[in-house]
């Protein structure tokens, strides 16, 4: 991979109140930058009534997971809601109830994003679960997976060809009992049983799992795998089962957290001979103070508020797209954020207006218009990422600057080589406590070359674009 695109050089300058320099070389180009903002759930919430498709238009996410659709209350996508009697025939188009689903898809597939489907049931938190069990036949629950498959890819009971290559079994197995009732083996048969007849049955598509919310821990510095993570490797690796992609989980208040992750993922499965499965990181999202106590039964309503309120509002924002700077050349292959709908850990609230953490994605998306990435050099890991672009015309070029610290901090861009002669239109937008990606300075100057200021307060995202006058004619 190319060496990641941040900046040429961070330099604070002396003196302790002297801004920081950046120095941006758009001469030295180097690779490209990866869409790496895919979401989890569609854009149709609120039983139908609130409508977000229009909006994630706008962030042309490259894949959507389906997960947890119309969460608390799912009624779409999960293998219940699709086939109601489990004990019907499988091979029957009466038996499938699709309607509330296809809805539900047609609207995703309005964004333009590719579709993963989890095959399986939404995460259940009350006290008696009715879904996230063992199926009583695995080789049943397959055959309807078949189906599923069946409509949305081929057209069959009235359906759709999607085209959706991936498809996962299940999600967390491990987070018991919220997500799963059985054991390991239970899962471990589940996964054996319908991997292979997807496999057999479609062998072009591409099947995964188990999607781990515990994948190990770092101890000392070298990372752990979960004793169901190194079984259900072993498993794969023993029954040679399908495994075209492995995919898993992180929530933290630290990127770089993210970035060690998908290391050791990537280092685990080469280990174990799957140098070919792609590693989806396929729910990640800022976790305020690294904990999930204020989400307990046993939290003030008080506490939770002000922990969505600092997931969605500054903090998140700068934790989102330094996150997607930083994994630009860390071996991952698909990236979900958790998740693209209302409320809670979502992009919008619960009337559909869109949040802070919805216009750093934006800001990210509108960073991808200039996909050429300059070469540049990380600098201060943790507390600042940036990423600068040009688009293939060479008439517009792009920083993005995150700032995931607290202070107040002055910075100056050095620019050079900017690839036109003449005029330069400069637009800076920022996403910060008082700020929604609104449009903070917007000039015209000679060459667009030379010496830039710009002030952060606390956690904070800005976007530079600039562009050749003439080119705005």
């Amino acid at each position: 991979m190319a060496a990641m695109a941040v900046v040429s050089a961070i330099t604070p300058l002396r003196g302790a109140d002297a801004p920081t320099e950046l120095l941006l070389d758009f001469s030295r180009t180097n690779g490209f930058l990866r869409p790496l903002h895919g979401i989890n759930k569609g854009p149709l919430a609120a039983g139908g009534l609130i409508d977000v498709t229009a909006a994630l238009q706008m962030l042309k996410p490259p894949s959507v997971r389906l997960h947890d659709c119309h969460w608390p209350n799912p009624d779409v996508v999960d293998v219940h809601c699709v086939f109601p009697d489990f004990n019907a025939a499988s091979d029957q188009a009466a038996s499938y109830d699709f309607a509330l689903t296809d809805e539900y898809l047609a609207d995703t597939r309005q964004t333009g994003a590719q579709i993963v489907y989890r095959l399986g049931e939404s995460i259940e938190h009350t006290s008696k679960r009715r879904f996230a069990h063992p199926p009583r036949d695995a080789a049943q629950w397959a055959n309807i997976c078949l189906g599923i498959i069946r409509h949305y890819n081929e057209g069959w009971a009235n359906g759709f060809h999607c085209d959706i290559r991936y498809w996962e079994i299940w999600n967390e197995p491990e987070n018991r009992p919220a997500m799963w009732s059985g054991t390991d083996e239970d899962y471990f048969h589940l996964y054996r049983v319908a991997a292979n007849a997807i496999k057999r049955r479609y062998p072009r598509l591409k099947v995964g799992g188990p999607a781990v919310g515990a994948s190990g821990q770092f101890v000392d510095g070298e990372f752990r795998p979960t004793a169901f993570v190194t079984n259900f490797l072993a498993l794969c690796r023993r029954e040679d089962l399908p495994l075209d992609f492995f995919s898993w989980h992180c929530y933290t208040a630290d990127p770089r957290e993210l970035v060690r992750r998908v290391r050791a993922i990537r280092s685990l499965l080469d280990a174990n001979g799957f140098t070919k499965t792609e590693s989806h990181l396929n729910e990640w999202n800022f976790l305020p103070g690294g904990s999930w106590a204020p989400l307990s039964r046993s939290s003030s309503p008080q506490a939770r508020q002000a922990y969505y309120e600092a997931m969605a509002g500054a903090p998140g924002a700068a934790f989102i797209v330094s996150a997607l700077l930083d994994l630009q050349d860390a071996p991952v292959d698909v990236c979900n954020l958790y998740h693209g709908e209302l409320g809670g850990f979502g992009l919008f609230n619960e009337n559909g207006v869109p949040q802070k953490n919805y216009y750093a994605l934006l800001a990210f998306r509108r960073l991808l218009d200039t996909p050429r990435r300059v070469e540049t050099h990380d600098g201060m890991a943790g507390q600042l990422a940036v990423a600068a672009g040009l688009n293939e015309a060479g008439s517009e070029a792009s920083v993005l600057i995150s700032q995931l610290a607290r202070s107040h901090t002055e910075y100056r861009l050095m620019v050079s080589q900017l690839p036109w002669s003449g005029r330069t239109v400069v637009a800076t937008r920022l996403v910060d406590a008082t700020h929604d990606f609104v449009l903070i300075g917007n000039a015209t100057n000679a060459t667009g070359n030379g010496v830039m200021s710009l002030t952060l307060d606390g956690p904070a995202v800005a976007l530079l674009q600039w562009q050749s006058a003439a080119r705005t004619r």
